[in-house]
């Protein structure tokens, strides 16, 4: 299944949710949702962050592409996503989550490697803190 993560940062912060869903019940992740058939990457991170946060977003850029598998206890496969990272900003709206999570937080991006999140949330997180300066 492929999937969708969009990092929405804001000055030096980046925008978390608690997952209130399996596998990830109670981890801090990122805002996300599957691709639909015949829609964009780019068309699903836009809608996920408008669905899940209640946001438009600019998408800035794509940080990374990645493999998510989750095991059971015996080895067996229970999930396999391709996710695609997207890098946005907030354009207009209010945070407000839908049921996909318990609650949000802006946390500074160098803050995520020592919370209680998701693998792929810290991986999309440390591609934003390794991208090249931007020039303005």
């Amino acid at each position: 299944m492929a999937r969708v993560e969009t990092l929405i940062h804001k000055g030096d912060t980046v925008l978390l949710l608690k997952l209130a869903k399996e596998p990830n019940v109670g981890k801090w992740g990122l805002p996300g949702d599957v691709v639909s058939l015949g829609e964009t990457a780019e068309a699903a991170a836009r809608r996920g962050a408008k669905d899940h946060v209640g946001l438009d977003v600019n998408l800035e850029g794509m940080l990374d592409i990645l493999d998510d598998i989750h095991h059971d206890g015996k080895g067996k496969v229970r999930f396999h996503n391709i996710l695609v990272g997207y890098l946005a900003s907030p354009r207009r709206g209010k945070v407000v989550i839908s049921t996909e999570a318990t609650e949000y937080k802006w946390f500074k991006a160098a803050e995520v490697r020592s919370v209680y999140a998701t693998e792929i949330t810290k991986l999309i997180v440390q591609k934003y803190l390794n991208r090249p300066p931007s020039r303005v």
